[in-house]
């Protein structure tokens, strides 16, 4: 599939895995087509590295918009290392959107150096930054008022009545991310040593599965606190609790706080119902603790329906990464509605491209989606 090259745009999902890059067209929903750099981008002192997003970003878009154009007049890609000329027959990004993990902390450098890098190199002049959590949002619910909530190793809410975000934990494994992976992990890791000691509360079941998972459990601090990535450690145990519950009051006690946990974030963000007749709020749940299955979802099911009455729960549509491609097509027509922000979402006051303004044919220096 190939587009005109003066429409195209760029969505971006920077994460622990690494980066992932998609291409697509103002005019289509889906992707024409993906790249993954594997390797994640570095955070340093200074926030996440710039220049390391960069080296991998530039060539994986010049790779997609190649393949792309083949078969355009002036389509025609320039050397790998080089500057893009936007004035001499290169392909024409009309927007791009980068949804990065930590980028409403750690995002300092990316806000003061990606607008001017990706103008001179790609020829992009409309640009949107964005947490992790905001293209996680765009992507379950695209640009509706409501709440997602995404829950992996970490747990972070999200939500927003289309004026102001609200935002909810993902403070990290030590200050909360109660009833994410890690947090369920380490529950049920606590409630096997228990068992081990032979203090109450202890689970049997959960040792066994200890066990058979890391060794003995004595030798367990021994593997756990050296490590650098003790969330993702601890969050490797949330399955094996998960597939005790059944048969384990113990196991089944963990998933039930979590899911009271959960239900609560979702509460903290979640928009009041809207006007009569505008009906309920909708909340998406995205990310792999979902994955879990009914264990932690009928029990989360329940919480949600006391907690959050406004709330009608409802699959999520998309990823983080189509997330931020609905973010980049909404900028490159001016419909971008949901709400900007300094550090969660993040577009540069810049004069839009002409590739901007042949597609959207206005040049407003406004906020986009304004009119």
């Amino acid at each position: 599939m190939t587009a005109p090259p003066d429409r195209f745009v760029i969505g971006v999902d920077s994460g622990g895995s690494g980066l992932r890059v998609a291409l697509g067209t103002v005019d289509e929903e889906r992707p024409v087509s993906t790249a993954v750099c594997s390797e994640p981008v570095r955070t340093g002192p200074g926030g996440i590295d710039a220049d390391h997003l960069l080296t991998q970003l530039l060539p994986a878009v010049r790779g997609l918009l190649d393949r792309a154009t083949e078969g355009h007049a002036g389509g025609a890609e320039p050397p790998a290392g080089s500057p893009a000329d936007s004035s001499v027959g290169s392909p024409g990004i009309v927007a791009l959107a980068i949804g990065a993990a930590g980028m409403a902390t750690l995002g300092e450098r990316l806000r003061a150096e990606l607008p001017d890098a990706l103008a001179a190199e790609l020829g992009v002049r409309r640009l949107a930054l964005a947490a992790d959590a905001v293209t996680a949002y765009a992507g379950a619910l695209g640009q509706r008022a409501g709440a997602v909530v995404a829950g992996g190793t970490g747990m972070i809410a999200l939500g927003t009545d289309l004026s102001e975000w609200r935002r909810a934990d993902g403070w990290g494994h030590l200050l909360g991310d109660c009833g994410g992976g890690a947090w369920i992990g380490r529950a049920g890791l606590e409630a096997a040593m228990r068992a081990h000691d032979g203090r109450r509360g202890g689970s049997a079941a959960l040792l066994a599965r200890l066990v058979a998972v890391f060794g003995p459990a004595t030798d367990l601090p021994g593997l756990l606190y050296p490590r650098t990535d003790r969330p993702a450690l601890l969050a490797s145990f949330a399955p094996e609790v998960a597939a005790c519950a059944a048969d384990d009051p113990v196991a089944a006690g963990i998933l039930r706080e979590a899911a009271a946990h959960i239900a609560e974030t979702a509460a903290a963000v979640c928009p009041e119902a809207g006007p009569e007749g505008a009906g309920q709020r909708e909340v998406a749940l995205t990310g792999g603790l979902f994955q879990m299955g009914d264990p932690l979802l009928v029990p989360l099911r329940e919480e949600l329906a006391r907690q959050v009455p406004q709330a009608v729960v409802v699959p999520a549509a998309g990823d983080p990464l189509s997330g931020s491609l609905r973010i980049a097509r909404a900028l490159a027509t001016a419909g971008l509605r949901l709400p900007l922000h300094p550090t969660l979402l993040f577009v540069p006051d810049r004069a839009p491209s002409t590739a901007a303004l042949d597609a959207t044919g206005s040049g407003q220096g406004r906020r986009p989606g304004a009119d």
